[in-house]
């Protein structure tokens, strides 16, 4: 019964063997490819600043270079670092990226490890001076911004954090100063307007919110004293040349040290390996440039950060990311990677089974005809044996026909009838023999 079963699968092989295999290989690749190695998704959200700020032009420029790789890129306006930073550490995440000022995690409000952890870095972005600008005659120190109007953006916003921060080693309370929401464009215009006395504000040289306060109020940044006291007490600060002319002609009118961050690139921790590592290479695009502070080539960074870095990212800029993404587009490289990884292990294990199966089938069925040519073999020698009594005779003819018998029942296939046949020849041949012994 058991080599009936066995020669039936054998002989239907293809339904019962190989079909079954075939779908059971499908079925794991599309597990793994699935649970395992899932396409990145193909939209990211970008939590900017305002729409006159330089983060915004940044996430604009980002959303450029992902649509060359089919990468959708949904900007969402706020109100500064601590916004974003909220979006990317709430559960579950309103944001992929972000850009986040210096220091923001000795600044902000939002401060606490469980944030940290669920956020990365990409690495430092750019360099961003805290600028300040004033209608008062002679200001030079911080200090002397008690019981002004000062802009620094709305509350929760990093420029007031920030501004809270520096002001709070000259005893300046928050009560003490008369705080603005008003940033950007629209603190220019105030300023212009005598509206505001003040305006400090932390933003990139290109920022369109820089400009419009050298443009239009026709101010200039102001140099602080004892800044390099300042820069000392807060770890994320460092002074830096604002050269002469650097900003235009005359702007500055002279050589100006002032206070710069760092502008880092932030990350959900469980965005995929494979966008955080085209993030690193979309911000190699967008911030490799030179700048007023730095040169060509100086970022992205991976550097001293409130945020732990992305081993992605750091792979990336080492020259170590996958090759199959230097040399094809995103998504052609996904699919490879994926059945090079999945499908090829999957194919080769499926190949041996396809193979292996009714190869073994085969083994089994070629055995059973070796063990009735072996039976067939102690028949002739006892055969040979002189003096065969009758009852020997009839035990020898009882085993040939249950031999004969148990082939007849084995349906073999077609690759395995011309063993058959020969075997029934060599069991008609000991018969004759059998039969002119009993007939002597």
């Amino acid at each position: 019964m058991e080599v009936s079963l066995t020669a039936l699968v054998y002989r239907h092989r293809w339904l019962w063997i190989r079909m079954p295999i075939a779908v059971l290989a499908l079925v794991i690749f599309a597990l793994l490819w699935i649970r395992t190695f899932p396409l990145p998704p193909a939209r990211l959200v970008f939590s900017a600043g305002l729409p006159d700020g330089a983060y915004h032009q940044h996430a604009r420029r980002y959303a450029e270079e992902f649509a060359r790789h089919g990468i959708a890129v949904e900007i969402l306006e706020s109100d500064g670092s601590a916004l974003n930073l909220e979006r990317l550490a709430a559960v579950p995440a309103q944001a992929d990226l972000a850009l986040v000022q210096g220091g923001f995690g000795w600044s902000s409000p939002i401060d606490d490890s469980a944030s940290v952890a669920r956020v990365q870095s990409l690495g430092n972005m750019d360099v961003e001076a805290v600028w300040l600008f004033s209608r008062v005659a002679g200001l030079h120190s911080l200090s002397q911004l008690k019981g002004q109007r000062l802009a620094a953006g709305p509350t929760g916003s990093g420029h007031r954090a920030l501004a809270q921060r520096l002001l709070r080693p000259y005893r300046i309370r928050p009560d003490d100063i008369r705080w603005s929401p008003l940033t950007g464009a629209a603190a220019a215009t105030a300023l212009r307007n005598g509206e505001i006395d003040s305006v400090l504000m932390v933003a990139s040289p290109s920022s369109p919110a820089v400009r419009a306060l050298l443009e239009g109020s026709g101010q200039l940044p102001i140099g602080l004293s004892q800044i390099r006291k300042v820069a000392l007490n807060h770890n994320f600060l460092e002074p830096r040349l604002l050269a002469q002319d650097a900003l235009g002609d005359g702007k500055p009118a002279r050589d100006t040290t002032v206070l710069t961050t760092p502008t880092h690139l932030l990350v959900r921790v469980d965005l995929h390996p494979s966008l955080k590592r085209l993030a690193a290479r979309v911000a190699t695009e967008v911030h490799g440039g030179e700048g007023v502070f730095h040169r060509a080539g100086d970022f992205p960074a991976l550097r001293v950060s409130d945020f732990p870095g992305s081993i992605e990212a750091r792979q990336t800029y080492a020259g170590l990311a996958d090759p199959l993404h230097r040399w094809l587009p995103f998504w052609w490289a996904e699919i490879v990677f994926r059945l090079l990884v999945v499908g090829l292990p999957v194919l080769i294990g499926a190949w041996l089974l396809w193979r292996a199966v009714p190869a073994w089938l085969r083994w089994r069925l070629n055995r059973q005809i070796a063990q009735t040519y072996g039976e067939l073999r102690f028949i002739e020698d006892d055969l040979n044996s002189s003096g065969l009594s009758p009852l020997e005779f009839h035990r020898v003819s009882t085993r040939l026909a249950a031999i004969e018998q148990s082939l007849d029942r084995i349906r073999l296939p077609e690759d395995l009838l011309q063993r058959q046949y020969q075997l029934h020849q060599h069991i008609g041949f000991v018969r004759r023999r059998l039969e002119r012994m009993r007939g002597r």
